[in-house]
């Protein structure tokens, strides 16, 4: 190998090492490695950006924008309704979630299904008397199956075969070209769900970490006669106390949510404090202030300038690492933290010097522009708000229409899947299923460029003869044997998508796979098929898939629970998915 073909296998090796060992995002690590293969010359500047060219990413970006056209319309919420019933177990319960969760991951992108999904799923459960910690890991784990049975279910089926057909110049898959295997995994994963993953799940029925505000907030009054009144909140002391910070404050009939340090105090105004309850002695020593007379915590009352809401940070969010205090949690977001909450349990303590981590659920005061602005903020995986804008019910019928007549064109090869994608992401638009607002801010921007970015390290592999040189090795150490290099290809891409992207793993997996085939003689269709399942099938760690970590703070889990439930999940999909493709498609070439 020369220079140039070294040098891609070390920028390959780096940004692995880098996504497994660092919390630096996937696209700007990729961002990263498309540069210096450009600027070393590796790949032409064309070659380096034919990633965002790609049909498939376009697809990808197009099916974002449908999918928030159906979630818009109330288009979900119909079906949800409809299915999801009154059972009296458990089992019950996850038959009837998978009912709605499979065809809409089938078609959607599964991140808005499940986002629409959780705050249903809670309120569901209440009524129902089953956990949530019972329901939201199967949430997930269906929306990752449902995303199997069609190429359209979910991003990297279209990513493995846009790459697929950039570098090999073959017709592009079908939309249903993966559901017989997709089908097969789907029906497996569900029947283990239904009769074994109730009794591997945790009963967190209980523990609620959110659910009494008394107990991580405190309440004082400004003394009418005391020196506090008239001096701003940061010259009264009451912004960088140790153990408290001032979330609000009530005055009359108004409350000034998110209270800046400038805002100055008046007599009898209710200052509310989140943080340590037992740091109110620490505040009633301050001179000026004095136990509230309030019979309720103000944040127990409607408000309309205010909005209390849940959020999951994300691996992307820019305060990981940070401890509230010095992230400026504050004056980056607009909303002030009122309790964190980590592996189901709520973290007690001075806020301030909690250090943030993805994963963690956050109870927010913010003001209402904080929704509309955070909702679609990769910052945040799912932002729970208890006053949503209301759907247009009277459009639901018509979005599933047309994502129904998408689907059929493009699934009888009347039209490609981009062009059936942009055609109904238009006919939305043009309906008033979705504005477009919306339709701007469904696209999730740091995935398009993961995507767009990881064609250029995929290319520089297969241009470079890396890939090449690399599936000659596995050919031999394989001795040859089609099935077993079936099985070695499923299980490295099911490894790398526990630790990395799901697509990044899949694309740069798809050059090596290629190459294998060609030095071997064999029919490359399963193989492919074999990289978007298994790119897909990220069940054993919350940080695999982007809905497991949705879940993760809602359902009160720990690391523990994905490894427990997802282990077995991982090996039922495997087994299922390489028997299935060794029984229905031919290895060798002389397939059609």
């Amino acid at each position: 190998m020369d220079w140039q073909a070294w040098l891609s296998l070390a920028l390959t090796v780096g940004v692995l090492t880098v996504l497994i060992t660092t919390r630096l995002a996937a696209h700007v690590v990729l961002m990263a490695a498309l540069t210096l293969l450009s600027v070393a010359g590796v790949l032409t500047p064309t070659e380096a950006l034919s990633g965002f060219a790609n049909s498939g990413l376009i697809t990808v970006a197009a099916m974002f924008a449908v999918a928030a056209g159906l979630h818009a319309s109330g288009g979900i919420d119909l079906l949800v309704n409809r299915l999801l019933g009154k059972p009296a177990t458990t089992q019950g319960a996850i038959f009837r979630l998978l009912l709605p969760v499979l065809p809409l991951s089938a078609f959607l992108n599964n991140t808005p299904v499940v986002a629409t999904m959780i705050p249903a799923v809670n309120a569901w459960s209440r009524k129902t008397g089953i956990a949530p910690s019972r329901l939201l890991i199967p949430l997930s784990y269906g929306a990752i199956l449902g995303g199997t049975i069609t190429m359209i279910g979910t991003s990297t089926n279209l990513v493995v075969a846009g790459q697929y057909v950039a570098i090999t110049g073959r017709e592009d898959f079908g939309i249903f070209a993966i559901t017989p295997v997709g089908l097969a995994v789907a029906l497996a994963g569900s029947v283990f769900m239904i009769l074994v993953l109730p009794r591997l799940l945790p009963d967190r029925s209980t523990q609620k970490p959110f659910a009494n505000m008394r107990e991580f907030t405190v309440e004082v009054a400004v003394d009418p006669n005391g020196p506090l009144v008239g001096l701003t909140v940061e010259q009264a002391g009451l912004r960088n106390l140790e153990r408290l910070y001032l979330v609000e404050i009530s005055r009359g009939n108004s409350v000034v949510t998110a209270a800046p340090s400038e805002e100055r105090l008046q007599a009898s105004d209710r200052l509310v404090f989140a943080g340590e309850t037992d740091a109110i002695t620490d505040l009633l020593r301050i001179n000026g202030l004095t136990a509230s007379m309030g019979n309720a915590t103000p944040l127990t009352e409607d408000r309309a300038e205010r909005r209390l809401v849940e959020v999951v940070v994300s691996q992307s969010c820019a305060a990981i690492g940070e401890t509230v205090r010095s992230s400026k949690f504050h004056d980056r977001y607009g909303a002030i933290v009122l309790a964190l909450a980590r592996n189901g349990e709520r973290i007690e303590g001075n806020l301030g010097n909690i250090i943030i981590q993805p994963g963690d659920t956050m109870l927010l005061e913010a003001r209402p522009a904080f929704v509309s602005r955070q909702r679609y903020n990769k910052d945040f995986l799912v932002v729970n708000d208890l006053e949503k804008e209301a759907p247009r019910h009277e459009k639901a019928a018509l979005a599933w229409i047309i994502l129904g007549t998408a689907v059929v064109a493009a699934g009888f090869g009347l039209i490609s899947m981009l062009n059936a994608a942009l055609l109904a992401v238009g006919a939305m638009m043009l309906t008033g299923c979705l504005s477009v607002s919306q339709a701007e801010k469904s696209l999730d921007v740091p995935v398009l460029i993961t995507i767009a970015a990881s064609f250029a390290l995929g290319a520089a592999l297969e241009k470079t003869g890396v890939a090449a040189a690399l599936a000659e090795n596995l050919v031999a150490l394989s001795g040859g044997r089609p099935w077993l290099l079936l099985i070695l290809i499923y299980t490295a891409v099911t490894l790398l998508t526990e630790t990395i992207t799901n697509n990044a793993a899949a694309v740069i997996m798809v050059p090596l796979a290629l190459a294998i085939t060609q030095q071997a003689g064999l029919n490359p269709e399963p193989f492919m098929l074999a990289i978007m399942i298994a790119a897909s099938a990220s069940f054993a760690t919350p940080l695999g898939y982007q809905t497991n970590l949705m879940v993760y703070g809602p359902g009160g889990y720990r690391f523990s629970d994905f490894l427990r439930a997802g282990i077995p999940m991982n090996i039922v999909v495997g087994v299922t998915a390489v028997t299935t493709l060794l029984l229905l498609y031919p290895l060798s070439q002389s397939a059609p």
